[in-house]
Order: structure tokens, then sequence, then C-alpha cells
């Protein structure tokens, strides 16, 4: 809220502020006062569900453990490429099970080189990446590697490339832990297994949305839940010279890359209808560059089908908490309406658009109650 304006010749204190708020919130929630600037309206903020409580803890933490399993990452490539830069010759990735594996039972080029082959392919495992003709190109590179040959400054890094694989098996650890409790979570609540439905939607993208919500009472509009996602755009035009839309900068930065992947996801399926829209819209939207016979400006179809799928899980959601709000107390509710892909296919075909045009809702094909 908006500071409110103070009398001429006070000065500004914590007290008189809290006092001006204080008769603001008195004069709209109990009198019911209604306010001339639409900046100052206040409404009632409902509690987050169950398992928005739950969640948000959870998807925080999994953020900040990603973080750090990334920057360990880097020290480790950092490290490699000073023991061992000839190491990603043949393994692309130096930070892959196999080679981390390999990098922990053999932290020098020199205890790489002297081992046998069969100690090798012990640490192999099972994989295909490594065959027995790789294992030994690993260790000639292993025997000429131009590495770091200082005693003093080797043994230092050893000590903190041993450290930081610990730090990162047990990061590795609690992701999975995590990840397998908000599993469970997603699975047994309504908006999981409602946001689960829609294609491009995984569990962890629905733990994402169901804690950045709280409670889809708060939102009014599929507008508002688009804006507070960040895939609203700001179109500037003037006359035919000017024609540019960006999004606006001011969301919740976490939401607006989940919603990017989950579009990306659900266009990569080969029955989805969002691919058929996005295959739809691209020549349409999009420039074509004669050089790379490719078309250019994908971002705005991908934002198009962003703000559409937002507007499907506002809808659902929306609509199963009016359900549940209209359940008398102790009654048990009934299954969720999920997303339909005939329905949306029929949607898209213009055989409802006389009953949908107005009233997005009906899509739903909502249970009588």
């Amino acid at each position: 809220m908006h500071a409110q304006k103070r009398q001429v010749g006070l000065l500004k204190t914590d007290k008189r502020d809290a006092l001006g708020l204080g008769n603001l919130l008195f004069n709209q929630l109990e009198k019911g006062i209604q306010m001339g600037d639409p900046m100052q309206a206040v409404r009632r903020l409902a509690a987050p569900t169950e398992a928005a409580s739950q969640l948000r803890g959870m998807v925080q933490h999994r953020q900040e453990l990603i973080t750090e399993s990334t920057q360990r990452k880097n020290k480790l490539t950092a490290f490699c490429d000073e023991l061992f830069p000839e190491f990603t010759q043949i393994l692309k990735d130096p930070n892959s099970p196999t080679a981390l594996a390999i990098r922990k039972r053999f932290p020098t080029p020199a205890a790489l080189a002297t081992t046998s082959l069969s100690t090798l392919q012990e640490v192999r495992g099972k994989t295909r990446q490594l065959s027995d003709l790789k294992l030994l190109e690993l260790q000639r590179l292993a025997s000429q590697s131009i590495g770091t040959k200082e005693p003093a400054r080797l043994r230092g890094l050893v000590f903190e490339q041993e450290q930081l694989l610990e730090e990162l098996e047990l990061i590795r650890k609690h992701l999975a832990q995590l990840e397998t409790e908000m599993l469970q979570v997603v699975e047994h609540c309504r908006e999981g297994k409602i946001l689960t439905s829609i294609p491009g939607i995984g569990p962890t993208q629905a733990a994402a949305i169901i804690a950045s919500i709280g409670n889809i009472a708060n939102f009014e509009h599929a507008s508002h839940l688009k804006s507070y996602f960040g895939w609203v755009p700001q179109v500037s035009q003037s006359g035919s010279t000017l024609d540019r839309a960006k999004l606006k900068p001011r969301s919740q930065r976490q939401m607006k890359q989940t919603m990017y992947l989950v579009v990306w996801q659900a266009i990569q399926l080969k029955d989805s209808e969002w691919r058929k829209i996005y295959e739809r819209l691209v020549p349409i939207k999009c420039s074509f560059n004669e050089r790379t016979r490719q078309y250019t400006g994908r971002g705005k179809v991908i934002g198009r089908i962003a703000g559409q799928m937002i507007s499907v899980i506002y809808v659902l959601l929306k609509a199963d908490q009016e359900i549940l709000s209209k359940l008398p107390a102790g009654a048990k509710p009934a299954d969720p309406v999920l997303y339909d892909p005939e329905i949306h296919r029929q949607h898209r075909a213009g055989q409802s658009r006389a009953s949908t045009q107005h009233k997005p809702r009906k899509l739903l094909q909502l249970p009588p109650h």
C-alpha cells in the first residue's frame, strides 16, 4: 500500500504512518467506506492452501540447493582445467557421474596413468559412455598431461577437490530426498492433480506454481495471474515505424523461468495442442530468414502460448476453488476437473466458440454442484 499523505507541518514518524494506515484499514474493512483512489483500495488476503504452505519452503530450499550445486560444479571444472586439462577430450562433461567417480578415485593424472585397466573398468561401472579404448586413451593423456606439477599447489588442489566432491554428493542426496517429498505432496493435493494434467507441467513445475500462487482466490482475473507470473506484454507502438513488445520487468523471476520451460516442454510433445498452436503461429508471427532458412523471433509465440496456458491454469484452479468454497461442512468433494485435450481441441476448432466466447469456463464441463 502506498504511504498516505500527511498534514502540512507534521514531521514524518513511524507512529503517525502506522496510525494513518490503521485508520484506512478500519474504514475500508470494518466500515465499508469506498476509496476514490483505486491505488489505496484494500482487500483481505486469502490464506495459502495446505499444499502451498508445505511446498513454499521446499521450493525455495530446492532452488538454494541447485544454486549451491552449480557453484561447486564450477569450482570442480576449474580444478579439472588446472589438474588435468586433457580430461575433457574423453569426457566432455567433467562433472558427469562417471567423470566424478574417476576423479574421486584418481585425483591426479599420475594416479590415473599408473593404475591398471581392470581398476578403471571397475570405476567406470556399467555405463556405455566409456569404452576400453577410451579408457586407454585417457591413461595416455594422463601420462602426458600439462597440468600443474608443483607439489604444494597439487596437494592443495587435491584436498579442496576431495571436499567439493563430498559436498556435491551430499547436496545431490538432499535434492533427491527433497524432490521425493515434493512429489508426494503434489500427487496427493487437488492443485497438483490439476496442474500435472496439463501437458508440459511436471511435478517439480507444479510444486513451484502451487507454492507461488498460494491461493487462487487472491487473483480476481486471469490477467492478474499473468501479471504476477511476468507474462504480460508491454506494447510500444507509434504509427507504422514503431511496433515493439516486451515483457514487464516486475514479476516473480522464478515463475517467469518456470513457465518458459513449461511451454518449451509442451511444444515438444507430439500430440500436444500447444504444439499445434506453436506450429500454426510461427509462420504468421515470425519473420523468415532467407539465409538460414529459419523463422526468427519465436519468443513472441512462446509468450502467446505462455499466456494461454496461464489462463487455462487459472480457470481450472479457480473453478475447483469455487466448488470447494460452496461445499457443505464435512462433505467429501468430488475429484477435481482436469485438463481435457479433447475439449481444448474442440475449442481451437471453433466448435464451441458460441458458448465460450464470453464464458471460457464452459470448456471445463463442470459437474453439477
